[in-house]
């Protein structure tokens, strides 16, 4: 059954995969941004989720609200509570809630204000959905590629990624956009969990620049809880797309960020 959804980050890595699949299962989707925007195949809705201006007309009417906006730090955790009043001033729709793999056993602040945010949907008496997922290629891409004019590229130490497809999140996303809200689903995560500089390595050979790649020890806790694993899950390593299909695709080379 077709359904009116609020997308906010629509624009984002994950948003830009998410609307169109949304739009092509049938679905009357509405993008919120901050100003005006250009015409698109969905609507655009104004608010702020910084300062709740205008959430609550823009939640109005919606079936389901896919909260994909972030900030990458506490902000995070205000503009969720603003969406959560604004959505129950609204009405009661199905908020579906983006997280990470690893936010409670991971010591790294973007880590725990996203999970203060899954604490706040959880409480917020709205029926809710919560994935966690690992991290996007985009991103393993986006660390070599910030590095570009460096003469070596620098990857942690004894530190392994599982880094999924956000195509893949975004299918995900669609069947729970259609479905219950079904609090916490099982986390998603790539195919294979393979050391960073390995990952480095193969995104060099597949842009053709030459560069040496050097494992870095880095010291602190955030690090040790990633050598330790705790945002992996290989139990759940749901998606089909390795990087090194990523990288043979279109979004590599800096055309997806």
């Amino acid at each position: 059954m077709a359904k009116q959804i609020l997308v906010t980050g629509g624009t984002g890595r994950l948003g830009r995969a998410l609307v169109p699949r949304l739009l092509d299962a049938g679905h009357d989707v509405r993008v919120l941004t901050r100003g005006r925007r250009e015409p698109a195949a969905h609507r655009w809705v104004t608010g702020d989720l910084r300062t709740s201006s205008g959430l609550v007309g823009t939640a109005a009417e919606a079936d389901v609200i896919i909260h994909l906006a972030t900030t990458n730090g506490q902000g995070d955790v205000a503009a969720t509570g603003n969406l959560i009043e604004a959505a129950k001033a609204a009405g009661s729709p199905h908020l579906v809630y983006v997280s990470i793999v690893g936010v409670d056993n991971v010591a790294l602040g973007y880590y725990r204000a996203k999970l203060a945010c899954e604490r706040l949907v959880e409480r917020s008496g709205l029926p809710w959905t919560i994935l966690r997922a690992t991290q996007f290629h985009d991103l393993i891409a986006a660390m070599c590629e910030v590095q570009r004019l460096l003469p070596v590229v620098l990857m942690p130490s004894k530190v392994r990624f599982q880094p999924v497809d956000v195509t893949e999140v975004a299918d995900q996303l669609v069947t729970f956009a259609a479905g219950p809200a079904a609090k916490r689903v099982p986390d998603i995560g790539g195919p294979e969990v393979r050391e960073a500089a390995d990952l480095a390595r193969r995104y060099l050979l597949a842009i053709g620049r030459r560069r040496p790649v050097w494992a870095v020890p880095l010291p602190g806790k955030a690090i040790r809880d990633y050598r330790a694993g705790h945002h992996l899950t290989p139990s759940r390593a749901a998606g089909q797309i390795t990087f090194d299909d990523f990288l043979a695709g279109d979004r590599a080379h800096g055309r997806s960020r």
